[in-house]
C-alpha cells in the first residue's frame, strides 16, 4: 500500500510506530516504506518528537530510602566476613561503618552518574529526531513548493483539435490554453512545407470567412499566441498551404486546405 495517498493511515501508523506498539511484520513494512518515503520518514518524526516532549511534562520523583537501604543491605552482606573478628571494638565498628558508608557512596555516584549519561543521551536523540523532523519537513515544504510550482506551469488545455489531410490521416493536433492565450501545433504526420512556402491556421467561424490565426514556423511544435474570443467561436480549424511568410489574414486562403478539423471543448 503506498502510504502517502492515504494520509489518515499513515498518521495513525506513525503514531503506533513512535510510541512503539506497531510490532511484528507490520513495523518492518513501515520501516520499509520510511526508507524510501520522505512523506512516511516525516510523519514518522513528527510523532516521535511528540512523543518526546511528553516527558517534560513528567515529574521528578526521588528514589525511595527503601532504595539506598537495600543497596548498603546488599554491600554489607557481600563485604561480611564469614567468621566475625575477634576485635570488636569502636575502631573496627567505625571502620566497617566507614566502608559500608564509601560503598554506599560509591553506588550511589555510580546509579547517578548512569542516570545522567541515560538523560544525556535522551536529550542527545531527542535533539537529533527534532533535527530530523525538521530536514523532513523543510523537504516535504520544497517538495510541495515543487508540485505548487509545476501545477502552475501545467498549460489548461480547454480546447484540442486533430487536423486531418484528404486521406483522413492525422497530420497536426492543436491545443489551445485560454488562460495564457497560447495556441500550441504540434506536427504528427510527416508533411513538411517546401522552403518558399508556409502553412497558415485559420479559424472557421459559422458565419463570415475564415480569419487568420498566425503562420506556421518549421518546428516540429510551434506556439502561437491567440486570444479565446478567437478561437472559441470557430467550431473548425484548417491549415492552408501559402506563400512564404503567409498572406493577410482578412482575405481567407490564398492556396490549397491541407488539414482541417473540428475545435472541441475539453471542460
Amino acid at each position: 500500500m503506498d502510504l502517502p495517498k492515504h494520509p489518515e493511515l499513515l498518521d495513525r501508523l506513525a503514531a503506533a510506530y513512535a510510541l512503539g506498539t506497531l510490532r511484528g511484520g507490520a513495523r518492518r513494512r513501515f520501516e520499509a516504506q520510511a526508507r524510501q518515503s520522505p512523506t512516511v520518514r516525516a510523519a514518522a518524526l513528527i510523532w516521535q518528537e511528540r512523543f518526546a516532549g511528553m516527558t517534560e511534562l513528567q515529574v521528578t520523583q526521588a528514589p525511595s530510602p527503601n532504595v539506598w537501604k537495600r543497596i548498603e543491605n546488599l554491600l554489607a552482606n557481600e563485604h561480611r566476613p564469614a567468621v566475625p573478628p575477634a576485635d570488636t571494638g569502636v575502631w573496627t565498628r567505625t571502620v566497617r561503618w566507614w566502608r559500608a558508608g564509601a560503598m554506599a557512596a560509591g553506588a550511589a555516584a555510580a546509579i547517578a552518574m548512569g542516570v545522567a549519561l541515560n538523560l544525556s543521551g535522551e536529550v542527545d536523540r531527542s535533539a537529533s529526531q527534532i533535527a530530523q523532523a525538521e530536514r523532513a519537513r523543510a523537504t516535504l515544504a520544497q517538495q510541495n513548493a515543487q508540485m505548487a510550482a509545476q501545477l502552475q506551469a501545467r498549460p489548461d488545455l480547454q480546447y484540442v483539435a486533430v487536423l486531418n489531410d484528404e486521406r483522413s490521416s492525422a497530420s497536426m493536433l492543436v491545443t489551445f490554453d485560454p488562460a495564457r492565450g497560447t495556441l500550441t501545433i504540434k506536427r504528427v504526420g510527416g508533411y513538411q512545407e517546401a522552403a518558399d512556402k508556409s502553412l497558415q491556421l485559420w479559424a472557421l467561424p459559422p458565419s463570415g470567412g475564415p480569419r487568420s490565426l498566425g503562420v506556421l514556423g518549421g518546428e516540429a511544435v510551434i506556439k502561437l499566441t491567440a486570444a479565446e474570443n478567437q478561437v472559441k467561436e470557430a467550431p473548425a480549424l484548417a491549415i492552408s498551404l501559402e506563400p512564404k511568410g503567409g498572406v493577410p489574414g482578412e482575405g481567407g486562403p490564398t492556396g490549397p486546405v491541407l488539414f482541417k478539423g473540428a475545435l472541441l471543448k475539453t471542460s
